[in-house]
């Protein structure tokens, strides 16, 4: 029998506590948090859009937290699917291996490729119950690999009982959100710990309420349950920014991709509220997915490193001199390296480190809520 040690109060040491419960559990249930805290996020998966990652996590270049359970919703066609894609690309490069859930049978193989995924490290599976992904996700955990989950979409995977049922809604009411609620937080600590990531992609819905000051604060709300949301630690909501003028055209006037206006619904991590804005490109041959270079533009528009004169823009850099540049040709500047970390250090100083110091006007962090529409993007 291990001995206990006691100390001078008569107390026994906290390490001798942490040791019975460990070995009682059979488990690591019990840390010194001066030692190690399980609760820590220890790796990021890039949502493939800097600023986005920037607006994740207060005082840090962030992503998808892994070890924890992670909600993208939005709009219909607003790039859910595309933004899930690109961040299993991002996830294989670190060595993650991709399962993908898909209940509403509109994924290919050609869109994945074009989103940067090696299928062979893909698997993929049909989301063909509630009961079942979790039950899936939960023998895939058992396997010793680092593991990307991604559900899309929660929404339109239906409950066992909902497909052994009839038509009428009032015979499987809250049926499905029923079942969420116990079978979410049964899968919160063994993806923390495994190491693994889940990614939920889920719908937006209009909030139907009898409050005019609900609706105005409250315009959205996702299919789930009210239970759900605690099991998520990061909640991203996509909406659409002003229909036809934030469409992307090619040099014949098709419509290829469209702007997409993203918001920190909530944040463990300290940033709820935040936005940023970018664009999905949806039709181009080679490459799909964010256009992350663009938006890094509108990033640093808070800086007073970034001067504007007419149509003229000029970037400030540390010893005082300027260099003058068109909007039209923030791409092509960007491909010169000094240009190039002159930005990404306003980033980090004007987007991440002011909003962390408080320092600064918080409108610049906290956007004012604009006209929205789902006519954005095709997904």
């Amino acid at each position: 029998m291990n001995k206990v040690t006691k100390l001078k109060s008569g107390k026994i040491s906290t390490k001798d506590i942490i040791s019975q419960l460990n070995k009682r559990a059979g488990v690591s249930v019990a840390y010194d948090l001066q030692e190690e805290n399980p609760t820590d996020v220890k790796d990021w998966i890039s949502t493939g859009s800097r600023w986005l990652d920037s607006i994740i996590a207060k005082g840090k270049l962030a992503g998808i937290p892994v070890g924890k359970v992670t909600e993208i919703a939005g709009l219909e066609a607003t790039g859910k699917s595309f933004m899930a894609a690109q961040i299993a690309a991002n996830a294989q490069e670190k060595g993650f291996r991709v399962a993908y859930f898909d209940s509403e049978s509109a994924i290919d193989s050609n869109f994945l490729e074009r989103s940067g995924c090696i299928l062979d490290e893909l698997v993929y599976i049909q989301a063909t119950s509630v009961e079942s992904v979790l039950a899936q996700i939960e023998d895939l955990l058992k396997i010793p690999e680092k593991w990307l989950f991604i559900w899309d979409s929660l929404a339109l995977t239906p409950s066992e009982h909902d497909i052994e049922s009839d038509y009428n809604p009032q015979s499987s009411m809250a049926m499905k959100a029923r079942i969420l609620s116990k079978g979410m937080p049964k899968l919160v600590q063994p993806i923390a710990n495994a190491g693994a990531c889940l990614l939920v992609l889920n719908q937006l819905k209009t909030n139907i309420t009898r409050s005019p000051s609900e609706a105005m604060t409250t315009p959205y709300m996702t299919p789930g349950g009210k239970t759900l949301p605690y099991s998520y630690s990061l909640r991203i909501w996509l909406t659409g920014r002003k229909a036809k003028a934030s469409f992307v055209l090619d040099d014949n006037g098709f419509r290829i991709g469209s702007e997409v206006k993203c918001k920190i619904e909530k944040s463990r991590f300290g940033s709820t509220g935040r936005t940023c804005n970018f664009k999905i490109l949806w039709d181009v041959t080679d490459h799909v997915g964010i256009q992350d270079r663009e938006s890094w533009f509108d990033a640093i528009q808070i800086s007073e490193n970034l001067e504007q004169s007419g149509a003229w823009y000029a970037l400030v850099y540390e010893d005082g001199t300027k260099e003058k540049f068109q909007r039209a040709h923030w791409l092509s500047k960007l491909e010169n390296d000094k240009f190039k970390e002159r930005v990404l250090h306003i980033m980090d100083e004007d987007v991440i480190k002011k909003f962390s110091d408080r320092t600064g006007n918080a409108s610049d962090f906290y956007e004012p809520d604009e006209p929205e529409s789902s006519d954005s993007t095709e997904e």
